[in-house]
């Protein structure tokens, strides 16, 4: 016979814990902001501009300038301004949560 397996139970989540993760999941409840994620992470430098991401999603600067707005109040990405242009990167501890809630 062997021993039963002790796995800890989890921490109930506060109440403004729980509103930061309905946020950042609100945010990624969306297939451009996913794409956003993806294009961004996966870049060579690990940031992107506006102006590199238009094209490859088929949009105008505006409408993927107000999704990158949502993810950056979400918390899943920071946004530095280079002159007359933005540069946005994933916050990699921010992402890591999110990907530990799938199994």
């Amino acid at each position: 016979m062997q021993p039963e397996e002790i796995v800890p139970t989890p921490q109930p989540l506060s109440r403004s814990a729980a509103e930061r993760l309905a946020g950042a999941l609100k945010a990624v409840a969306d297939p451009t902001r996913l794409q956003l994620l993806s294009m961004i992470s996966g870049s060579a430098s690990g940031e992107a501009c506006v102006c590199d991401l238009t094209a490859p999603l088929g949009l105008t600067q505006p409408t993927v300038s107000h999704h990158l707005k949502i993810l950056v109040d979400a918390g899943l990405l920071t946004r530095e301004k280079r002159g007359k242009w933005a540069w946005y990167a994933i916050v990699p501890e921010r992402l890591d949560a999110l990907r530990g809630l799938i199994p």
